[in-house]
């Protein structure tokens, strides 16, 4: 689960780690009460999107009178930002966070992520802030420094020191630096959180660390006891998709295809994309049903499938163990009738009572097309998506 930047910093600064001034804002009017409460002369206008890159798309604004701040508020508040990790959909702004302008000397980045490989928290920095890590790495390799933290023991001041060494850091920063450093990881680790980004990390003109701007995710497996970091949760902007199989407590990821799947196991699941791909088609969706699926989840299935406009066919692929074949194809016809639908469904059914399974589906008189094994199905569904395409356009 991802938050916005504002609510990032207002965890930080629980952890000791100093961030701007500001507050936040759903009106140009409100924006502009937000900059006269923080005085000064110059302020910044932030999008609160789930997404980097704001600036480059008009997102981030420094203004030096309130009638900038106004203008900045009324173009940015609902209007769709596209940035290259939102896609060419775009996200919607409806807050902006109206912050004390920084004076910046030294701009650095400052990242916390989960190795699943090593199983550690790997502590990642550049005397280069400001840009992405990936551009970083590419453009300035050499500055990129890391460090591995001992689960055992966590961040030990030692090795907060000597990052901030490694990044050339003035004498007199190194223990700001270094309390900044030990902040972001307790934040991580207390907090269930698989990344803490802070980029970027700046140094002021007045000799201060900062964390000029700041990006958290979350675990969303240890947000149960988490209730204080649940209720940061904003779902407008998550894919709608993905917010509607989650609430149903169904694993689904939305693609950019045409083909949607409801298939029982993840690795079943990702054979089944990669067949319909050799096939010639385009999956629209990951959907692992799960298992023990009910005839109810099978019919909510394909209601979280039907949610993507552009799904055109539908493939059921099950191999069942502890799911039920007839369970399977009762959610099937329930599904058909119900949802009215008259798009192609190729059902694939293996595994336990998939006899019963497969005489419902024959006896339910309905336009369900069958198939014995994984491959038969992914060459029927796409045959007959681009059946009805053809139809469609003749």
């Amino acid at each position: 689960m991802d938050i916005h930047e504002y609510q990032a910093k207002d965890l930080l600064k629980r952890f000791g780690v100093q961030v701007p001034r500001g507050g936040i804002a759903y009106s140009p009017e409100q924006a502009v009460y937000r900059a006269s409460e923080l005085s000064g002369d110059k302020w910044v206008v932030k999008a609160q999107i789930h997404s980097g890159a704001r600036g480059k798309a008009g997102g981030v604004r420094i203004c030096a009178t309130e009638e900038e701040v106004c203008d900045a508020a009324a173009w940015m508040l609902g209007r769709k930002l596209v940035t290259h990790q939102t896609g060419p959909q775009g996200k919607l702004v409806s807050r902006l966070y109206v912050e004390e302008a920084t004076a910046i000397a030294q701009e650095i980045y400052l990242g916390f992520v989960m190795d699943r490989k090593l199983e550690r928290v790997v502590v990642v920095a550049s005397a280069q802030g400001g840009m992405e890590i990936e551009e970083i790495s590419a453009n300035e390799p050499e500055s990129i420094i890391r460090s591995v933290v001992d689960p055992a023991v966590g961040m030990q001041a030692f090795q907060a020191r000597e990052i901030a060494f490694s990044l050339g850091l003035e004498p007199p920063l190194i223990a700001q630096a270094a309390k900044t450093i030990m902040g972001c990881y307790a934040l991580m680790s207390d907090m269930d959180a698989n990344m803490v980004e802070v980029n970027p990390m700046v140094v002021t003109r007045a000799g201060e660390i900062v964390a000029l701007d700041a990006k958290i995710s979350f675990d969303d497996n240890a947000l149960y006891r988490r209730p204080e970091i649940s209720e940061l949760r904003d779902k407008s902007q998550e894919d709608p998709r993905e917010t509607f199989a989650e609430d149903r407590g169904l694993s689904y990821i939305g693609l950019e295809g045409e083909i949607g799947c409801i298939v029982n196991g993840a690795g079943l699941a990702m054979a089944t994309l990669d067949m319909i791909k050799m096939a010639g088609g385009d999956p629209a969706n990951f959907l692992d049903v799960g298992g023990g699926a009910s005839p109810e989840r099978v019919l909510m299935s394909f209601q979280a499938v039907l949610n993507d406009p552009k799904v055109e066919a539908i493939l059921v692929n099950i191999f069942a163990g502890i799911n039920r074949c007839d369970w399977i194809a009762e959610g099937v016809v329930r599904a058909v009738k119900e949802l009215d639908l008259d798009l192609p469904i190729v059902v694939r059914l293996s595994g336990t009572n998939v006899d019963e399974g497969r005489k419902l589906l024959a006896e339910s008189g309905l336009a369900v097309i069958t198939a014995d094994t994984l491959a038969e199905a992914a060459d029927k569904v796409v045959g007959a998506w681009k059946n009805a395409r053809y139809k469609e356009a003749s």
